[in-house]
């Protein structure tokens, strides 16, 4: 192998006047909204470690460093080996921050380390020739268009949503004056190790060294090391082994990191007493270091944990490894595949809430029965489900990072009580909430709601359409790999000079438009074909999609009884409509709020529980 050159080199110096490109055999881009929380709450966790308002601008400069890794690179094409995750991440985050900053010199600057032009040909910092649909969607995204990428490739789905995820988490995370020295940190204060090799076969030997070789154990491995080696029992030890290698390859089979993952959520959820506090200068707490180093925090916090002689740890791996891995085992499939009496576990994971883990195998204790781990499943599923509704409805975030602290502290209240204990823990929990379901009226489509509002279309329809005795559809209404998803359809369409006399003014009609109450969901390609269509010619082909679109036609109300005796039992006022006017969109919109309270109550809990 010929000389290896590594240098340290900031963002700025990354992007600024350099191309690099993907070998056709390189894996595609492949991170999911987990990882892109992960490396979002990384990075303002560290900002906001120095950060402060009352900062001079200038102040940035003597903020810390965070170092992000090792990049691998060919010095004959710049091809990247090692690092395009975290490169194709960070160049959507620059994205975003070209969005939100006003000042055009600021845009300018992040602008050219996002893409150059020579010639008049546009070429974005990671260039890839033969992926011609990777130009298209970072385009779209720097263009701010819509691009439709449900039969594009994997790495081209993954950037266009992941783009929308670092969009929700940072409008709730970064406070807009803190925008320009974010910006700042980041460009010049994130740091990489450049690793050029000569040729492209010793970039590959590299890359190999340094991920392959097993020089290192995982935290995983070191943590199994060191609870069997507290087994004095050969028999036992033995037996422990076993059943932990079997789990742990059960845990991998669902995904990369899902047996670390596992152990992060068990840790926390049973043992973790503190957490750091997001204000500068505070120490991380048990919370954070499980986190990052949970084999070291198990070995320092025995007697935390009641790890004492053998016993313990036989206990801790026969009985509670297994019983929590197989809970968490469980947890994973309910969140994929939508089970009857876990809904709610799917429901969560549809809305990307991976802390419901934690929460969940907090309630649980060790010694109870399958039954009753079942009913706290269930039961606090349902509770977070509740919680992050009135949030939402609320426009309150429920993203990773803003709420990780308050799951945190009810973590550590809801620990391995009774049902019972539980039971009235969660009740307490959603109805002294300062936000309740009162406010539906506000509630309309926008940048925001966006990725809330196919989620709670669906949950609607679905509602009346099981209510009414019909078949479950709720999974292939929130499925995006669909051939034709469904998509959000507006009552009214988006023609104001239609709708002069109701909204004098387009602002009006645009927020009247967006509406809670004037919105549907009907398949892709209906939805776009309906756009130019008056209210009366769209009725008919409402009549023959989901229930809450045929209830605006007055055929859905004749030989129909499951669904009429549906109505009167729930007092609800459904009705149709020729014309779909101002008073009309109102009318819908107070019928769609009595549905939210009734899919939304309180007494839903006690279902949870007989």
């Amino acid at each position: 192998m010929k000389k290896i050159e590594g240098t340290p080199k900031t963002i700025r110096e990354l992007f600024t006047g350099v191309k690099y490109t993907i070998h056709y055999y390189q894996r595609e881009y492949q991170w999911q909204t987990k990882q892109i929380e992960e490396l979002l709450d990384d990075l303002t966790e560290e900002f906001f470690e120095f950060y402060s308002d009352q900062d001079e601008r200038g102040k940035v400069l003597e903020y810390g460093h965070y170092f992000m890794g090792s990049i691998v690179l060919t010095a004959e094409d710049n091809a990247i080996i090692d690092g395009q995750q975290r490169l194709t991440s960070l160049t959507l985050l620059l994205i975003y921050l070209y969005h939100q900053l006003e000042d055009e010199e600021e845009r300018a600057e992040v602008l050219q380390l996002i893409y150059s032009k020579k010639a008049g040909t546009k070429t974005f910092n990671i260039h890839v020739p033969e992926m011609p649909h990777r130009y298209d969607v970072m385009n779209a995204l720097l263009q701010n268009e819509y691009m439709d990428v449900t039969n594009h490739s994997e790495t081209i789905r993954n950037i266009y949503h992941r783009y929308a995820d670092i969009k929700a988490i940072m409008n709730d995370t970064l406070p807009r004056k803190a925008l320009e020295t974010f910006k700042d940190w980041l460009i010049d204060n994130v740091d990489f190790i450049r690793i050029v090799a000569q040729t492209e076969q010793d970039a590959h030997k590299i890359f190999v060294s340094m991920n392959d070789r097993g020089l290192s154990l995982t935290p995983t491995e070191m943590l199994k090391g060191y609870l069997l080696s507290k087994i004095e029992n050969d028999g036992l030890r033995q037996q422990a082994n076993e059943i932990w290698k079997k789990r742990i390859l059960e845990l991998k089979g669902l995904g990369k990191e899902e047996e670390s993952d596992f152990i992060k959520y068990w840790i926390r959820s049973q043992f973790a007493e503190t957490i750091r506090e997001r204000k500068k200068n505070a120490l991380p707490g048990d919370f954070d270091i499980i986190g990052t180093a949970f084999h070291k925090w198990v070995r320092e916090h025995n007697t935390q944990m009641k790890l004492s002689k053998s016993k313990d740890f036989e206990e801790f791996v026969l009985k509670q490894f297994t019983k929590f891995s197989q809970i968490y085992l469980e947890l994973k499939k309910y969140s994929t595949i939508l089970t009857k009496g876990f809904e709610y576990v799917f429901y969560n994971a549809n809305r990307n809430f991976t802390l419901q883990y934690q929460l969940i195998l907090a309630a649980i204790d060790p010694s109870e029965t399958r039954e009753e781990s079942d009913k706290k499943i269930k039961l606090i599923s349902c509770f977070l489900d509740l919680y992050f509704t009135r949030r939402i409805f609320n426009y309150k975030t429920v993203d990773y990072s803003s709420i990780v602290y308050n799951v945190f502290l009810l973590s550590k209240k809801i620990r391995r009580k009774s049902l019972a204990d539980l039971f009235n823990i969660c009740k307490h929990e959603i109805l002294s909430m300062e936000f309740q379901l009162d406010s539906i009226n506000e509630f309309r489509l926008n940048g925001w709601t966006t990725r809330y509002m196919l989620h709670i279309l669906s949950r609607m329809t679905d509602f009346i359409e099981t209510e009414s005795g019909l078949t479950s559809n709720f999974y292939n209404y929130v499925n995006r790999d669909l051939k034709n998803p469904y998509d959000i359809e507006h009552i009214i369409c988006d023609h104001h000079d239609w709708f002069l006399m109701e909204y004098p003014d387009k602002e009006t009609f645009d927020r009247h438009r967006n509406k809670f109450g004037g919105l549907l969901l009907l398949p892709m390609d209906k939805n776009r074909s309906l756009n130019d269509l008056t209210f009366d010619r769209k009725l008919p082909i409402y009549f023959g999609e989901n229930l809450l679109a045929k209830s605006l036609n007055s055929d859905c109300y004749q030989n129909n009884p499951q669904f009429k005796r549906f109505l009167e039992n729930e007092n609800l006022s459904f009705k149709s409509y020729t014309n779909f006017d101002k008073t009309a969109l109102l009318e819908r919109q107070e019928l769609y709020e009595a549905l939210v309270k009734k899919i939304w109550s309180v007494e839903q809990l006690e279902n949870q529980i007989i």
